[in-house]
């Protein structure tokens, strides 16, 4: 861990604002919370936590270097595998800000454990720290097992196509529906459809949608 004096370099991150690949924390009182940050950053883009600023780019400094413990323990204790990571402490104004940087992992998903010791893969969306959802963990699950994968476009696969062509966004529930195939099926489909550019997956009022890129 480092210290600095580059009030500038600090200054410009806090302009900035939060964004996919960073975010604010006032301070860090659970370890375990803050595995879920540091989930969705290494399994996105990677990315940067900036301890003891505001939402509203207030700097309030640290407490004390305890918050940097607990940065250590969520990558090593509450993250699995555990995310690369590295601790710097700038000097802005007579207080500490603690910053933390995320970087993208190779091996994805990189999981957050609760209290229940249960894993669960968070990704990072505009300012936010979303659960992945079940096609987002199927897309790891096929490039981590597979290099290629050729799609043999079946009628089942053109019909899901064409009724996303058809459709301007539908649910994951909404698929499984009116396609009446099961849940892991569909999944497995939107997942190539997704790693082959043919569909995105959108984010919004916390619901995955899914819509061809033809009609985006």
């Amino acid at each position: 861990m480092k210290t600095t004096d580059d009030e500038a370099y600090v200054h410009r991150l806090i302009s900035e604002g939060e964004h996919i690949r960073q975010d604010f924390k006032f301070a860090i009182s659970d370890a375990r919370k803050i595995a879920h940050s540091l989930s969705a950053f290494a399994n996105t883009k990677g990315g940067k936590l900036l301890i003891g600023v505001k939402d509203n780019g207030k700097i309030a400094g640290i407490c004390s270097d305890e918050e940097a413990y607990m940065i250590e323990a969520a990558a090593q204790i509450y993250c699995r595998p555990k995310p690369e990571i590295s601790i710097s402490i700038h000097k802005v104004g007579g207080k500490d800000i603690l910053e933390v940087q995320i970087a993208e992992s190779n091996i994805k998903p990189i999981y957050a454990i609760d209290e229940q010791n249960k894993a669960w893969a968070y990704i990072r969306i505009a300012d936010e720290n979303i659960l992945a959802n079940a096609v987002q963990l199927e897309i790891w699950r096929k490039e981590a097992r597979e290099k290629e994968t050729i799609i043999s476009y079946n009628e089942q696969e053109k019909r899901l196509l064409k009724l996303l062509c058809d459709h301007k966004e539908l649910t994951l529930n909404q698929c499984c529906r009116i396609m009446k195939q099961k849940r892991k099926y569909i999944c497995a489909l939107l997942a190539d459809f997704i790693r082959f550019g043919l569909v995105e997956q959108i984010f919004r009022e916390h619901t995955f949608y899914f819509r061809s890129k033809e009609e985006s």
